[in-house]
C-alpha cells in the first residue's frame, strides 16, 4: 500500500513539474535544462519531505476565502469568484485528496510568487507574507501566463476531476520521445528560515497556544464544529463534559462562549446516549426520538454554518473588526439563534438522566408528567412530540394483547407480565396465575380502570384460546377487529377497547353457558351436594343407614357406589343429563380410629377444565364442608324421626301396657324428643331455604344482571365466591361475630344422638318389662286353670313387687297379658348386678338419670346458642333464634368471655 502511494506521489510530482517547468528554453542547451529540472525536482522533494511548521493551521475554508478575495481585488469580478466556488466545491467532493488545504495554499502562494513554506504568522489576510526564495533556473508558471484567458485555464485545469494534464514540451510535437522519469533524490538539508519567518511562526504559535486572543471572526469560523461536539482550532473538548476556552479573551466573549458551550456539551452527551443500546423497546424508542431531535439540531447548525461562511466572505480588513458587525453574524446572534435548541437539549438531557432506572410504562409516565405538569407551551409541545415516538412500542404491545391475547414483551415493559412461577394445574391456574397486572408499570396516559379492562381482554382471549380450545374464533376476531393504536387518539382508543371488552366477554360467557353448561352444573351442585334434591337424599339415607352404622374400616367403595346408583334410579335424579350423573360419585374421607360410616361418607361432584376456573379447589372444599354439615344434620333428623315414629307407634301398644310404671318417663322423653326434632327442623329449614335458596337467588341475579353491566368471567367467579361465602357465614359454618357456631352445633347434634340412644334404651326396657308381664300373666292363667294358685311366694320373690308396678303391695296381681317373650331391641345398658329385681331397678334409674342429664345439657347448650344468635348483626340469624324459641321454653344466655388474666386468677383461686 505504501509503495502504491509513493508511486502516485511520484507520478503527480512529475506531471506537476512538467506543467510548471519548461522542458527546454530557447537558446538553452540540454545540460542546462537537465540541471534546471533536477534543481526543481530537488526543491519539490525537499518541500514534501520537510516536517510541517507547528504554527500553520490547516483551514481549507480560510485558504478558499483568501483566493476569492484575491480574485475580486485583481478585477476578476464576481464571475471569476463564482467559477472558483464551483471548482472549490468539486475539490471538496473528491474523497481521494486528503490535503485539500495544502493544495489551495500552494496555489495561492504561486499566485503571489512567494515561498510556499512561508510562516503563517506574518501572512497577509491570515496566510502571511513569507520570504520568497529565488530559485535559479526555475521559471514559475506565472511567467508563462500572458493573459486572462490563459490564467483561467490554469485554474480550470488545476481543479479538473481527472487531475492536472501533462504539459507537452516544445519539441514534443516534432520529437515523439517521452520525458525521462527522474530518480528520486535524497532530500536535502532544509535551509534555516529567515528572521522574518521565525517571527511569523512564533506569532502563529502564540495564537494557537492562547497567548494571543483569537478574533471573533476566528471563533465564529470554529463555532459550527464546536456546536457539533467537535474540537476546533481554538475550542478543544478535553473530555465528554468539558470544553477548554482560549485564554486572554475579554469577559463578554467568555460569557457568550459559555452560553454556546452548553448546547455543545449537551449534544455530545446525548449523542453518546443515542449510540448506546441498553434498555428495552421503549428505551430504544426514546433513543430514536432523541436522535430525530438531534438531527433537527444539526439542520439548524448547518443553516448557521452557511450564514457564518457568507458573513466571513464579506469581511473587509479596512473596517473596524473586519466589518463583522455589518456582516450580520456575531457570537451574540449565535446565542440567540440557538436558544430554543439549547432548551430542547436541556430537556432531553433531563429526561435521559431521569430515565436511567426506568423502563416501559414508568418511562412513558415520566415524560407524560413532564407534559402535563409544566405550564410552558414549549415544554408541553416538546414532550408531546417525544411521546408520539416513544409510545409506539407500547401501543404495539397493547394491540397484540387486546386483539390476539398474546404478550409481546421481551423486556417486561408492559403492565401485564407473565408469571414466572406459574404451574399449569388447570383452568384456575391459567386464569388466576398465568398473567399478573403490575400497577407500577401502568403509564399515566391511561387510567387504572382502563388498564384493568385491557388486562381482562387479553387474559380472556388467552383463556378462550388455551382453556376453551376456541383458537379459530380468536384468529377470526383478530383479523376482523384489529386496528392500529396510536398516541393522542384518545376517543378512538377508548372506543376500540370498549368494543373489544364487550365482544370478548360476551364470547367467553357464551362458551361457559352453552358449550360447557355452567348453569346446569351449578344447579347439580345445589341439588346433590347442598341436599336440594329431597327425594334423592331421603332414599340415599335409607339405603345407606344399615351400612353406615358399621365401623368406618368395614366400608367398601363399591357398596357405597351401588347404593348411590340405586338412589339415582329410584328418584327424580334419573332425569338429569348423563354428563351430570357421570360427575357424581360417592367416596370416603380419611379414616380415623373409632369412626363409623356416617363420619367418613361424602358425595363428590367432579369439575374439569374450564369449569374449574369458577368452581375452584377452594370452592370444592366449601361444598364438601357444607355437605358434611348438612349430611350430619340430616342424619340426626333421620335418627330422631325413626325414634319418634317408634315411640308414637309403641304408645298405642307396648308403652301403654307399662304406663303405670314408665308413663312419667315416656312423657318426659317425648317432650325432649319433640324439642330436639323442632330444633333440627328449624335448623334445616333455615339453612336450606333462608340461606341456600336466598343465596342462589342472589347468584342468579349477579350472573344475569351484574352491577357493572357486562358479564365477565371475573363476574362469574366473584358471584360464585360470594354465594359460597354467604352460605358458610349465614349457615352457621363460619366464625360470625367471633362465635364458633359450627362447634356448638356439632355438640348439640352429638347430644341429640346420645339422647336418641337413651330413648332407645328406655324403649328396650319397656319392651322387656312388657314381655315379663306377658309371661307372668300366662303363668297365672295356666295355674288357675289347673286349680292352683296363680301366684306363689317363689314367684313373688323372683319377680318382686316392681314387676307389677312401682306402687303395688305384696299380694297384688296383674291381670294384663298378651304374649311377647323377648324384646326385639337389645338392652342398651348391661344389668351389671344379675337379673334380679335390684338389677332392674338400677338399670331404670340409670336410664332416667341419663335422660335427665342429657336433656339438661341440651337445654343449657341451646340457651347459649340462642344467646349468641340474639346478638348477631345479620337479621336472618337473629330470626333463627326467635323461631327456635317461639314459645320461650328456653332462657337464652349470653356468655361472658373472660380475659386470660382474670381466668387465670379464677383458676388459681379454685386451686
Amino acid at each position: 500500500m505504501s509503495s502504491t502511494r509513493e508511486e502516485r506521489v511520484d507520478n503527480a510530482l512529475q506531471q506537476l513539474l512538467e506543467r510548471l517547468v519548461p522542458s527546454q528554453l530557447p537558446d538553452e542547451d540540454e545540460a542546462h535544462a537537465d540541471q534546471r529540472w533536477d534543481e526543481a525536482n530537488e526543491l519539490a522533494r525537499d518541500l514534501l519531505d520537510r516536517e510541517p511548521e507547528p504554527g500553520v493551521a490547516d483551514d481549507v475554508n480560510q485558504a478558499a476565502d483568501l483566493i476569492k478575495r484575491r480574485l475580486v481585488r485583481e478585477g476578476g469580478g464576481p464571475e471569476r469568484a463564482s467559477a472558483f466556488g464551483n471548482l472549490y466545491s468539486r475539490l471538496l467532493s473528491q474523497p481521494v485528496l486528503d490535503k485539500k488545504w495544502g493544495i489551495l495554499y500552494f496555489l495561492w502562494k504561486l499566485t503571489e510568487g512567494e515561498d510556499v513554506n512561508g510562516s503563517a504568522g506574518a501572512r497577509s489576510n491570515g496566510m502571511g507574507n513569507g520570504a520568497r526564495h529565488s530559485v535559479d533556473g526555475i521559471d514559475l508558471t506565472r511567467r508563462q501566463r500572458d493573459g486572462k484567458d490563459e490564467q483561467e485555464s490554469v485554474y480550470d485545469e488545476a481543479f479538473a476531476r481527472n487531475g492536472l494534464p501533462r504539459m507537452q514540451r516544445v519539441d514534443e510535437v516534432s520529437s515523439p520521445r517521452q520525458p525521462p522519469i527522474r530518480e528520486r533524490l535524497a532530500p536535502g538539508r532544509p535551509k534555516p528560515p529567515s528572521q522574518e519567518q521565525t517571527v511569523d511562526t512564533q506569532a502563529e504559535q502564540d495564537i494557537s497556544s492562547g497567548d494571543v486572543a483569537p478574533s471573533e471572526a476566528a471563533l465564529l469560523r470554529d463555532m459550527p464544529f464546536t456546536l457539533q461536539g467537535l474540537s476546533s482550532t481554538y475550542l478543544h473538548f478535553t473530555d465528554h463534559s468539558s470544553l477548554k476556552l482560549p485564554h486572554m479573551l475579554p469577559v463578554p466573549l467568555i460569557s457568550l462562549l459559555h452560553s454556546l458551550a452548553e448546547p455543545s456539551l449537551l449534544y455530545r452527551s446525548l449523542s453518546q446516549f443515542v449510540e448506546s443500546s441498553d434498555g428495552g423497546l421503549v428505551g430504544q424508542s426514546l433513543r430514536s426520538a432523541i436522535g430525530l431531535e438531534l438531527r433537527s439540531y444539526l439542520g439548524l447548525i448547518a443553516t448557521l454554518e452557511g450564514q457564518i461562511r457568507r458573513a466571513l466572505a464579506q469581511l473587509d480588513d479596512k473596517l473596524p473588526r473586519g466589518g463583522l458587525d455589518k456582516a450580520g453574524v456575531t457570537l451574540k446572534r449565535c446565542v440567540i439563534w440557538t436558544r430554543e435548541a439549547t432548551l430542547g437539549l436541556r430537556l432531553m438531557s433531563m429526561v435521559v438522566e431521569s430515565a436511567k432506572s426506568k423502563k416501559g410504562g414508568e418511562l412513558i409516565s415520566l415524560i407524560h408528567n413532564l407534559a402535563t405538569s409544566h405550564g410552558d407551551a414549549f415544554v408541553y409541545t416538546f414532550a408531546e412530540r417525544l411521546l408520539t415516538n416513544i409510545t409506539r412500542p407500547f401501543y404495539n404491545m397493547l394491540r397484540a394483547w387486546v386483539y390476539d391475547g398474546e404478550l409481546e414483551d421481551p423486556y417486561r415493559e408492559f403492565f401485564v407480565s407473565e408469571n414466572t412461577d406459574y404451574e399449569d394445574s388447570g383452568a384456575t391456574s391459567v386464569w388466576e396465575s398465568k398473567y399478573l397486572l403490575r400497577d407500577e408499570m401502568i403509564p399515566s396516559i391511561i387510567t387504572s380502570d382502563f388498564a384493568h379492562r385491557v388486562y381482562l381482554i387479553g387474559k380472556s382471549l388467552n383463556f378462550i384460546r388455551h382453556a376453551c380450545h376456541d383458537s379459530a374464533w380468536v384468529e377470526a376476531y383478530s383479523k376482523e377487529a384489529s386496528r392500529e393504536l396510536v398516541y393522542g387518539d384518545t376517543a378512538n382508543l377508548g372506543q376500540s377497547i370498549d368494543e373489544a371488552y364487550k365482544t370478548v366477554m360476551a364470547r367467553l360467557v357464551w362458551l361457559m353457558e352453552t358449550k360447557f353448561a355452567l348453569a346446569e352444573h351449578l344447579a347439580a351442585l345445589k341439588k346433590y351436594l347442598l341436599l336440594g334434591q329431597g327425594d334423592f337424599v331421603a332414599l340415599l339415607m335409607e339405603s345407606l343407614a344399615s351400612n353406615l352404622d358399621r365401623p368406618a374400616n368395614s366400608q367398601h367403595r363399591h357398596t357405597l357406589t351401588a347404593q348411590l346408583e340405586h338412589a339415582i334410579r329410584n328418584s327424580n335424579a334419573q332425569f338429569d343429563s348423563a354428563d351430570v350423573l357421570r360427575r357424581l360419585d360417592a367416596r370416603m374421607l380419611e379414616l380415623s380410629h373409632g369412626e363409623i360410616g356416617w363420619d367418613v361418607f361424602t358425595l363428590e361432584y367432579r369439575m374439569d377444565s374450564p369449569l374449574d376456573v369458577i368452581v375452584t379447589p377452594w370452592a370444592s372444599k366449601q361444598y364438601l364442608k357444607i355437605f358434611n354439615f348438612l349430611w350430619r344434620v340430616k342424619r340426626v333428623e333421620f335418627a330422631l324421626s325413626t325414634t319418634w315414629r317408634r315411640v308414637q307407634t309403641g304408645s298405642r301398644g307396648v308403652l301403654a301396657k307399662v304406663s303405670d310404671k314408665l308413663g312419667a318417663d315416656w312423657k318426659s322423653a317425648r317432650l325432649g324428643l319433640a324439642g330436639m326434632v323442632h330444633l333440627v327442623d328449624q335448623l334445616q329449614y333455615y339453612i336450606l331455604f333462608e340461606v341456600i335458596e336466598a343465596s342462589w337467588s342472589g347468584l342468579q341475579k349477579a350472573i344475569h344482571n351484574p352491577a357493572s353491566g357486562t358479564v365477565t368471567l371475573d363476574t362469574l367467579i366473584s358471584a360464585h365466591t360470594a354465594y359460597l361465602r354467604s352460605i358458610t357465614r349465614k349457615g352457621l359454618l363460619g366464625g360470625a361475630g367471633g362465635v364458633d357456631f359450627t362447634a356448638q352445633l356439632h355438640e348439640l347434634l352429638k347430644l341429640m344422638l346420645n339422647y336418641r340412644d337413651a330413648v332407645d334404651g328406655l324403649y328396650s326396657f319397656s319392651v322387656a318389662e312388657n314381655a315379663k308381664r306377658e309371661e307372668m300373666s300366662a303363668r297365672i292363667e295356666t295355674r288357675t286353670r289347673a286349680g292352683r294358685w296363680g301366684l306363689t311366694e317363689a314367684d313373688e320373690e323372683d319377680t318382686g313387687s316392681p314387676g307389677f308396678g312401682g306402687t303395688s303391695t305384696g299380694g297384688g296381681r296383674s291381670k294384663t297379658g298378651a304374649g311377647v317373650t323377648e324384646s326385639p331391641i337389645p338392652s342398651l345398658l348391661s344389668l351389671g348386678g344379675g337379673t334380679g329385681p335390684d338389677a332392674e331397678r338400677n338399670m331404670l334409674e340409670q336410664l332416667r338419670q341419663r335422660l335427665r342429664s342429657l336433656e339438661a345439657d341440651f337445654k343449657a347448650r341451646v340457651n347459649v346458642l340462642l344467646g349468641d344468635l340474639a346478638y348477631q348483626p345479620d337479621v336472618d340469624m337473629r330470626f333463627l333464634g326467635v323461631v327456635m324459641n317461639f314459645n320461650d321454653v328456653y332462657n337464652p344466655t349470653r356468655r361472658r368471655r373472660q380475659k386470660p388474666e382474670s381466668k387465670g386468677k379464677a383458676d388459681a383461686g379454685k386451686a
